[in-house]
């Protein structure tokens, strides 16, 4: 497919740090691709460049084959952003807070309104629309502002944690909407701390680090190559750890490891014969939790488990 958004070797600095430090990807247009790490990997600083509101330092960054370096106005008008903070006009009800955004990019009244109402519906906002701000719920606030993102028919979407403090319910709305969206052929590029949120939403994505990019596939196959099919986790006291691991290690094949970290072990490349047998060894079974591999081991087996301020 076409590659709507292309870097090569881009880098940002920071005087002499690089936020972002010679990143190669592409999205295709119309794919769903998550930028996934930790706090301080880049992601911001990667989507920022791509809105056209921080500068490039060195490398290539295109969107729809325009540079953004010389086609910045161009650019900004193909994307729309949801930031990671609900930055609405309290003092406007919900329906001026869109028809200000409208006029930001230039589009008729009549088409404004249009889509307002488009936009208002698709969120689930129509019987919002003449309330205050202040009247709408964190839910209602960040479905408000994909809406605002949505105005000028963006062909990209940018999510900056889009669901950060939301509820359960509110959260899978919000993944039912962009799933609509992706559907209707809207790019979409999304950020998030929700190894969940990822794997239920990206087609394909990429998990950096220190600006780098670690790895970068499917869901799926990222878990598959990193993390196996199942996790064992023994919340154990220390000497049956240290017994299930004296017994466990030799029958791990290539792919199998076991990772400790603090009162918890973590098992991987194993199977459900490996599992009866710890059950068996444990004093409470309970405690030893088979499950599938997902996103989340898979950064955490990238990223390590360390606290990143």
């Amino acid at each position: 497919m076409t590659a709507i958004i292309k870097a090569t070797a881009l880098t940002r600095r920071y005087g002499d740090f690089a936020a972002v430090d010679g990143l190669d990807f592409e999205v295709a247009e119309g794919e769903f691709f998550g930028l996934l790490g930790p706090n301080g990997a880049g992601k911001t600083s990667t989507i920022k460049m791509i809105a056209c509101v921080q500068d490039v330092t060195d490398g290539l960054l295109t969107v729809d084959g325009l540079d953004v370096r010389t086609n910045d106005r161009a650019v900004k008008s193909l994307v729309g952003v949801v930031p990671q903070d609900d930055n609405l006009d309290e003092d406007l009800t919900v329906r001026r807070n869109l028809e200000v955004y409208a006029r930001y990019f230039g589009v008729p009244g009549a088409v404004a309104r249009q889509r307002i109402d488009e936009g208002l519906s698709l969120m689930q906002l129509d019987e919002k629309a003449n309330e205050s701000i202040k009247a709408l719920s964190g839910g209602m606030k960040r479905r408000l502002v994909i809406a605002r993102a949505l105005v000028n028919e963006p062909r990209v979407l940018i999510l900056d944690e889009p669901t950060t403090g939301l509820d359960p319910q509110a959260r899978h709305l919000v993944w039912r909407k962009l799933r609509l969206l992706r559907e209707r052929g809207v790019t979409i590029l999304l950020t998030t701390h929700y190894m969940d949120e990822a794997e239920q939403l990206c087609d394909r994505l990429i998990i950096m680090d220190n600006g780098k990019a670690l790895s970068e596939g499917r869901p799926r196959d990222l878990i598959a190559q990193h993390a196996g099919r199942e996790v064992l986790e023994l919340h154990l006291p220390p000497e049956e750890i240290a017994r299930v691991v004296e017994r466990l290690t030799p029958m791990l094949g290539e792919s199998g490891r076991i990772e400790q970290v603090e009162d918890v072990a973590y098992a991987y490349g194993i199977d459900e014969s490996h599992y009866r047998m710890v059950e068996g060894m444990a004093s409470d079974p309970y405690r030893v939790i088979f499950r599938r591999a997902n996103l989340e081991d898979v950064f955490l087996t990238l990223t390590g488990r360390g606290l990143v301020e």
